[in-house]
């Protein structure tokens, strides 16, 4: 099997053994190729060879002074070396592919039962091959090495070109594994791919596997038995049909009888330069040279969701489109190769018989058009680069006698090889193309230099820009000039519009227009100067001119201006006019004819008598058509950009010269057009043309507009109401958003407050604007703000935006965008009737008689006063429950009668809002089988029964959806608006509560605030003292209270809550519940509530449920009580817990008072909450059980759901607590999916926090991944920066669990938004550090802070360290027994263990509340206070052991002690598997996410 010697070359070959030389057997004997590309596949073993060393000896041979002789000797080694490889092959019976470069492909091609025994003997003679040829030692010191690939499977292959050339391309799969072995391979290794090594005979090689099951490295072949090799490779030559058995000839394809049609075919496969050489005789060794040449590599690199067939079709018209394009410059399309989703297309200027004196510019050329024509046509086309190379190259024949290719060798193939790599996605050459081609220097851009692997010195590399130009000219002539700060808004697909227009200028040499149509103050000015900016940057001419109304009256005026621009003298001195404009007409123009440019430049050439004799005619035509000579001219030398802004106002004699331009000279023009306006006939001909484009200009999206209102103030985020303001007078338009905030800033109606100021409780409502903004998170952070200090902006207390006047010129487009309205119905009838832009809906105002006004007020309060409630799938009822009851005398007056008695009158008005609004009707309720009373749910078991019985009846998705916040919106802020415009300050207090009690049951605390802000401002300054309190608007007590209340709910939201107790207490005062200040007080109304109140003041239900106006003050109390008591219970001192206490004494006797199910079960659950943080076991769990049994499933209605939501979170928080997870997990699973339904995020986001609890003591890390999904949705929604910090919470425990949880969340999270880095989490608890509404959740900020010490002390940052452990050393006072006071106890007891271990002793004696005795005080803390978490409590139990073991041996090496995090809820107290895995339901929670 060896090749003992050289194959000596015949004296004369007949010309099919000449071409199947140069071809594979594939070709030879396939079959002819059809029109199309046709897929054909077979089973086969590939073969690959790569020669390591050679880019590196080719670079050192580019160092010498002797270019032709050292590549000479260059192309000597390598093909000697690679002839012997071939040689090698074939005897194997290896069908040998292409040799490119420095790398060669082989192929045997067998049956799908042959493969394992082809595998054994391409294995085999892969071994000889490194055994023989692994080392090449070349003099110059740089030795030639081999890397060797195999792969195994199904391979592919097509013909691409046409019937003048074509090429065959392997594809496929294992193609590409063998291109993945040879890049795992080092040198003189044999690598199989993953799919070779499955279908060889495995026990006859010895392998190492490589990586994670991606390749094999094969030692050796084992010979086991009486396995004889040379009887296999006779076993194997029957699978070889065209294998030659005679030593002569090592190939069968050199002996077949000649056949005039296999020839045909198979000439197509080789370069033209090459059949002639062959058709003319020339042996083969003068056929081979040392020649300068120009290479040009093509990569496409292709999407890899692409289709192997559609990619086929591509390269088949890539391949086309390049020979087309190259040949046409004196070049050929050498080889095309393809490896995994990339195709490169290799081609050759300067062969033979093709020689060009300018065959650098014909390449650079052709290369750009290339790179468009790929671009712009392949749809599958990812990226596109092109490199191009000239220098000596070797051009020939390498490989054996019997199987050689026409290839190039040399360092400026490797060279453009390295350089389609280095600069993706451009035309680049090098510095020799460059200075070749001789085209100007400003068609070319200086790269960047990189590191190219073997390559020392590389040089100077440039991209080519095709057609450009260095010249640049200043802005001119356009009205807005260019923001360098703040990039162009919202434009993007506007802009692209104009490089596809100007890219088919170019390419096709015809002219293109683009033409922009929008609205005034739409941005088209702003548009056309950053078209100015991106093309001078480009070095191309510009010529902008904006025109004016009184410009469409003036003959010729915009050309002759235009041409006044294009000569540079529009800016010149006076004096110096005539002489520049001179040095234009010089030889382009008669000196005598150059006083027809006297009137029209203002020049004073002297007259001559051939242009006396001129008519006016004759003298525009020859104007005219010197103007067309020089724009010729000018276009051959760089291309021209035309911009005019108003277009509208050209004279009609300009709209028909740039017609006959447009026709005639590839230019470019881009005009703005402001509609409405009638055009002339010559314009509207013009915009008819085939070469224009009319693109509408729409207005800015509302995110985009706000962003821009952020920059126009200077701040990083701005209030929701001045959101509203500016949206709704805006409408889209951003000069009117710029003119609104000038507007504001002018009349002096923001504040401004640092971002970064530490935020403090506040003592007064009227201050807590700043706080407000802050506490919702919602930042509108402009890119590139580039300001150190950043700021909010709020809207000063004294300041109504709804009252604010429009300026005047937004008052004067309102008018005139009125008058136009009728004619062109540019709005719907819809938005023409609610006035949904408030601009015209103002400047309307203005302009209508009085009567009208009142009249359209009347319609419009008495139609949404009656739709001023909770929707129908909520059963109706006033947001403030009974409201309208408690003030029915107020709502009555003789003022608010006015509009409220107005009678409907069936106008277009009702029908339109009702089509808004989309209220569902009564029938759409959810329907629920009503159950009678005696069905009451008795046990947890029946209830829990009944809840998924009736959840797997009753599709949740089938009932109606909430259109509360719609309500809002739409009906409550629009009868604020109406009510004050007449003046009812009464019935507006009425509403802006009704607002406010929306806002909160929507979650949206802020809005809340505004309505409540505005409320406040209306009732007027209150005085600091309650008995002197006098307000301006005469309201009921009952309201009072109310206000007093939901202000109080705002500022506990705010983490205001000092004020929030204060408030709370003001407004039970106000409903005649007064709550106690003194302990004696306290103690004695305990007395009352437990024995007295409970018994003797509870009325009779039948009489509370008609005396609804008393319900209305009842269900306020509960509130109230319900707030007070969760205010205390913020609190760790004994006051404070008698306090919270009382509290929860009095709802529970209000509530039972109310005889409102719904609110005894909230009730029974707060009662419950309360006594699980406070410890107290048996009245935590008697609490919920009475809930349980108050619930009753007749009234399953929204309110029952929400209730039945409620307290379903409740028991998977109990079952959270006692260790029952599986429980714990089943509910949260149910509770979530009633809040999604109910859209309550705040009850969402609670439920989630316990469920991601559940989950994760339950080490099911990948439903933690899922539930923080969930989590985060719902806080980037609310904007919540609890949530957040419960969110970063968690992804600390996920960082901290260990490497387990880090490797079951990280793959999952493909979003970017789970787990978050510890960083992130880091800077979240940097910045919201000083944050009130964290700083009263003591412990959700206890666990965060102990989470962040034990991420120091596992890293042994020490200072950093000490920071947040401080921290939590100050918050572990303060917590109670509740789930996340718990956990971050828990938290805060591992960080004292880990710290005990790995802190060393010098830095522990500077922490004075680190010792083991503080640390044992700590753990009887925990067991005394957290009695009602026994979750817990085995595993605190073993660090307290942990750390009795270390106090009593502290000599010993504290490493040898098991790390709390290895250990860490490996051994939670479960009390047993309540349940077995739910996995349908937590698929059914994944498919929710989804």
């Amino acid at each position: 099997m060896e090749t003992d010697g050289r194959e000596a070359t015949p004296p004369l070959w007949p010309v099919g053994a000449r071409l199947a030389a140069l071809l594979p057997d594939l070709l030879v004997f396939g079959k002819p190729a059809e029109s199309a590309p046709e897929l054909s596949a077979s089973q086969g073993v590939l073969l690959g060879v790569h020669v390591t060393g050679f880019t590196a000896l080719m670079d050192r041979f580019s160092l010498t002074c002797k270019p032709e002789h050292d590549m000479d000797k260059l192309a000597h080694i390598f093909s000697y070396y690679i002839s012997d490889i071939v040689e090698h092959v074939l005897c194997f019976g290896g069908d040998i592919l292409n040799i490119t470069g420095n790398m060669l492909l082989a192929l045997w091609t067998v049956k799908q039962n042959q493969l394992s025994d082809i595998i054994t003997l391409v294995a085999k003679c892969s071994l000889e091959i490194q055994e023989k040829f692994g080392i090449y030692y070349t003099t110059e010191g740089q030795d030639l090495q081999l890397k060797i690939g195999l792969s195994a499977g199904r391979i592919s292959q097509v013909i691409i070109g046409n019937e003048q050339r074509q090429y065959l391309l392997v594809i496929g799969q294992d193609v590409d594994g063998i291109r993945l072995a040879q890049r795992l391979a080092q040198a003189n290794e044999i690598v199989l791919s993953w799919n070779c090594w499955k279908l060889c005979e495995q026990y006859m090689f010895e392998v190492e596997i490589m990586g994670e099951e991606e390749a094999v490295k094969l030692r050796d072949i084992r010979i086991i038995g009486p396995f004889d090799f040379d009887e296999h490779f006779d076993k194997c030559l029957d699978y070889l049909p065209h294998y030659h058995t005679r030593t002569e000839s090592l190939r069968t394809a050199l002996e077949l009888d000649p056949d005039s049609a296999r020839e045909q075919t198979l000439r197509k496969h080789i370069m033209k330069t090459l059949l002639n050489k062959i058709d003319e005789g020339q042996p083969v060794e003068y056929i081979s040279e040392f020649r300068t040449v120009t290479l040009v590599l093509v990569n496409l690199e292709f999407h890899k969701t692409a289709w192997l067939l559609h990619l086929c079709h591509l390269i088949q018209e890539a391949a086309l489109y390049i020979s087309t394009v190259i040949e046409k410059g004196g070049g050929q399309l050498s080889q095309v190769f393809m490896f995994e989703k990339s195709c490169m297309f290799l081609c050759v200027f300067g062969l033979p018989g093709d020689k060009k004196q300018d065959e650098c510019a014909h390449a650079l050329e052709s290369s750009f058009s290339i790179f468009s024509f790929c671009w712009e046509n392949l749809t599958e086309t990812k990226l596109v680069s092109i490199s191009i190379t000239n220098g000596p190259v070797f051009c020939g024949l390498v490989g054996a006698v019997a199987r050689h290719e026409y290839t190039v060798i040399g360092p400026k193939v490797s060279l453009v090889a390295r350089m389609v790599t280095a600069y993706p996605g451009l035309v680049s050459c090098d510095e020799v193309t460059y200075l070749r081609s001789m085209l100007p220097a400003y068609n070319f851009k200086k790269l960047p230099e990189k590191m190219m692997k073997n390559i020392s010195n590389p040089g100077k590399m440039y991209e080519y820009l095709g057609y450009k130009t260095c010249r640049m000219f200043g802005k001119r002539h356009l009205a807005i000039k260019r923001n360098k700060i703040h990039p162009l808004l919202d434009r993007d697909k506007e802009l692209e519009v104009f490089y596809l227009a100007q890219q088919e200028c170019l390419h096709q040499r015809k002219g293109r227009v683009v033409l922009y149509e929008g609205r005034k103050g739409y941005g088209k000015s702003q548009l056309l100067s950053e078209i100015n900016y991106l093309v001078q940057k480009k070095g191309q001419r510009v010529l902008p001119l904006m025109l004016k109304e009184a410009d469409a009256n003036q003959c010729f005026y915009a050309i002759h201006t235009l041409m006044a621009i294009f000569f540079e003298i529009d800016t010149c001195p006076a004096y110096c006019r005539q002489e520049c404009l001179q040095k234009h007409l010089s030889g382009m123009m008669e000196e005598p004819l150059h006083c027809l440019f006297n009137d029209i430049f203002f020049v004073k050439f002297p007259l001559s008598s051939k242009v006396l004799l001129m008519d006016e005619l004759a003298r525009q035509k020859k104007v005219k058509a010197y103007f067309i000579q020089v724009l010729q001219e000018a276009v051959r030398e760089t291309p021209l950009v035309f911009l005019f802004d108003e277009a509208q106002f050209m004279d009609a004699a300009s709209w028909e010269f740039l017609e006959t331009l447009l026709s005639s000279l590839p230019i470019t023009m881009v005009m703005t057009l402001t509609p409405p306006t009638s055009l002339c006939a010559e314009a509207l001909h013009f915009l008819r043309s085939p070469r224009a484009v009319l693109v509408p200009v729409s207005k800015l999206a509302a995110t985009s507009l706000l962003r821009m209102a952020c920059w126009e103030l200077g701040v990083v985020s701005i209030p929701k109401e001045l959101q509203i303001y500016l949206l709704h007078r805006c409408a889209g338009n951003p000069l009117y958003c710029k003119v609104l905030c000038q507007d504001l800033l002018s009349k002096d109606m923001l504040l401004f407050h640092d971002l970064k100021e530490e935020e403090e409780e506040n003592s007064k409502w009227e201050s807590l604007s700043a706080n407000a903004i802050k506490s919702t998170m919602c930042s509108i952070s402009p890119a590139d703000f580039e300001e150190q200090e950043l700021y909010v902006c709020t809207v000063k207390d004294d300041v109504n935006l709804d009252t604010v006047l429009l300026p005047p010129f937004l008052k004067d487009a309102g008018s005139a965008s009125l008058l136009r309205l009728q004619e062109e119905m540019l709005l719907s009838q819809t938005n023409m009737l609610e006035f949904g832009m408030p601009l015209l809906r103002e400047a309307a105002w203005e302009l209508w008689p009085k009567e009208q006004q009142i009249a359209l007020h009347l319609e419009c309060a008495c139609f949404l006063q009656g739709m001023a409630c909770r929707c129908s799938s909520c059963h109706g009822g006033d947001f403030v429950r009974f409201h309208r009851f408690a003030v029915s005398s107020t709502k009555s007056s003789s003022r608010t009668s006015r509009f409220c008695t107005y009678k409907d009158t069936g106008s277009v008005l009702t029908q339109v809002a009702t089509d808004k609004l989309q209220l569902p009707s009564p029938q759409d309720s959810l329907q629920i089988p009503k159950t009678s009373r005696s069905r009451e749910a008795r046990s947890e078991e029946e209830f829990l029964d009944q809840v998924t019985r009736q959840m797997a009846q009753n599709s949740l998705e089938k009932g109606p959806s909430c259109y509360c916040r719609q309500i809002l919106t739409s009906v409550l802020s629009p009868l604020v608006q109406h009510c004050l415009v007449l003046g009812e300050a009464t019935c507006t207090f009425y509403y802006l509560l009704e607002a406010a009690a929306a806002a909160l049951d929507l979650s949206d605390n802020y809005l809340a605030f505004f309505y409540l802000k505005k409320a406040s401002s209306l009732l007027g300054q209150p005085s600091a003292f309650l008995f002197l309190k006098k307000h301006t608007v005469k309201i009921c007590q009952f309201e009072e209270a109310t206000f007093c209340r939901l202000r109080s709910e705002v500022c506990f939201n705010m983490g205001q809550i000092t004020l929030a107790k204060r408030l709370a207490r003001q407004a039970l005062h106000l409903l005649k519940r007064s709550f106690p200040w003194t302990w004696f007080g306290v103690f004695f109304q305990i007395f009352l509530e437990k024995y007295w109140y409970s018994s003797s003041l509870r009325p009779p239900p039948n009489s509370l449920r008609e005396n609804k106006k008393q319900l209305a003050i009842v269900q306020q109390r509960v509130r109230c009580l319900s707030l007070l008591w969760q205010l205390y219970n913020l609190e760790a001192t004994a006051s404070s817990r008698r306090l919270a206490y009382l509290a929860t004494l009095m709802q529970k006797n209000s509530a039972e008072e109310s005889a409102n199910e719904t609110q005894v079960v909230a009730t029974y659950l707060d009662v419950s909450q309360f006594s699980q943080n406070m410890g107290d076991r048996e009245k935590w769990l008697h609490c919920e059980q009475m809930a349980i049994q108050k619930s009753n499933l007749c009234w399953f209605s929204r309110e029952g759901l929400l209730s039945t939501a409620h307290l379903m979170q409740a028991l998977a928080y109990t079952k959270l607590c006692l260790g029952q997870l599986d429980f714990s997990i089943k509910l949260g699973f149910q509770a979530h999916e009633l809040c999604r339904h109910l859209k309550k995020p705040a009850l969402d986001n609670l439920v989630l926090s316990v469920l991601f609890r559940s989950t994760f003591l339950r080490k099911k890390f990948d439903l933690c991944i899922h539930v923080l999904e969930s989590q985060w949705m719902l806080i980037s929604q609310g904007h919540d920066v609890l949530g957040l910090a419960c969110f970063y919470s968690a992804c600390l425990d996920l960082l901290l669990y260990g490497r387990d949880a880090q490797l079951a969340c990280f793959p999952l999270s493909s979003t970017g938004l789970l787990c978050r880095p510890f960083c992130e989490c880091l800077d979240f608890a940097q910045h919201y550090e000083h944050s009130c509404i964290l700083a009263s959740q003591s412990g959700v900020m206890l666990g965060l802070h102990s989470s962040l010490a034990m991420w120091f002390a596992q890293n042994s940052q020490w200072n950093l360290f000490e920071h947040h452990f401080s921290k939590a050393c100050q918050l572990v006072r303060r917590t109670n027994a509740s789930l996340f006071g718990s956990h971050g106890f828990v938290r805060f007891l591992e960080c004292n263990v880990l710290m005990l271990q790995k802190m060393p002793r010098g830095v522990r004696e500077r922490i004075p509340s680190l010792s083991y005795r503080q640390a044992l005080q700590y753990f009887k803390d925990f067991f005394s206070r957290c009695v009602t978490c026994p979750v817990y409590h085995r595993w605190v139990s073993e660090l307290k052991a942990t750390v009795m073991i270390c106090g009593k041996k502290e000599a010993m090496a504290l490493t040898n002690i098991i790390r709390p995090l290895d250990t860490c809820l490996a051994t939670i107290s479960i009390e047993g598997e309540f349940l077995e895995e739910n996995n349908s339901l937590e698929n059914q929670f994944r498919t929710t996410i989804i």
